[in-house]
């Protein structure tokens, strides 16, 4: 799909992994909407890329549809859906102060996972009413992931439960939503210098580095955005899942 003038929605767009496609995909000629619970940052960013930001929790049904019914008024129907919105505390089971809150589990599941489908859902509700290219292609949605969805360290448990459930979630939305000219994909990052990786001391950071293969580096904002652009432009790309992460297969702990 070709980027120039095509309505995307990035959720999380106010910092991090959100931003940095936010900001490419302008840069590339889409009409850009940010969806974020911090909307004074997610102001700053829009005005930055001529787009526009609109409050939206992404775990509220009425939030996300009178977000998306904002979008579509000032960009068209929705085209591309980036799902960048997300929580990543950890948490043991059995912790120091006794058992996880079920009601913990439950919030990161609401957030990462229910979240992204809530977006996914109302993306593809607009995607089908627009006229298809020569591909017969009306939109693409792509979720984040991490390689935590497949090795899952200490204290991940409910963070990669819904990880986990995106990447599972990938391929099936796909099959039921290619009759319509949608493709579903997943993105599943490593190590990312992300606003709370970057929060760490410089010697944490490079200690985190020395676990991976190589490059020995923490990821960029700036290169996950370069996925999304090559799984927009791309119309090959379906069903799929890919991890970025320097080879990195995580320990235990």
């Amino acid at each position: 799909m070709n980027l120039e003038g095509v309505p995307a929605i990035v959720t999380g767009g106010a910092s991090g992994l959100g931003e940095a496609t936010a900001r490419l995909l302008a840069k590339h000629g889409a009409k850009v909407t940010i969806f974020d619970v911090q909307l004074e940052k997610a102001e700053q960013v829009a005005a930055e890329i001529g787009g526009l930001a609109i409050s939206c929790d992404v775990t509220s049904s009425d939030s996300a549809v009178a977000a998306f019914e904002q979008a579509k008024k000032a960009h068209g129907s929705c085209g591309i859906a980036v799902n960048c919105a997300g929580i990543g505390v950890p948490s043991k089971i059995l912790g120091k102060e006794g058992t996880m809150p079920l009601d913990f589990f439950n919030k990161v599941i609401a957030v990462n996972l229910s979240g992204s489908f809530n977006i996914l859902r109302l993306a593809a509700e607009q995607m089908q009413e627009r006229e298809p290219n020569t591909d017969g292609e009306r939109g693409v949605i792509i979720s984040t992931a991490s390689v935590a969805a497949y090795e899952g360290q200490i204290g991940q448990a409910a963070y990669s439960a819904s990880k986990g459930g995106i990447v599972a979630m990938t391929l099936p939305a796909a099959r039921e939503l290619a009759r319509y000219g949608i493709r579903v994909l997943a993105i599943a990052p490593g190590l990312f210098m992300t606003p709370m990786l970057a929060a760490l001391p410089e010697a944490a950071q490079e200690s985190l580095a020395a676990t991976l293969p190589f490059p020995q580096r923490l990821g960029q904002p700036y290169e996950y955005a370069r996925i999304v652009k090559e799984m927009v432009e791309n119309p090959i790309l379906n069903g799929e899942v890919i991890r970025i992460d320097s080879a990195l297969r995580m320990a235990p702990r």
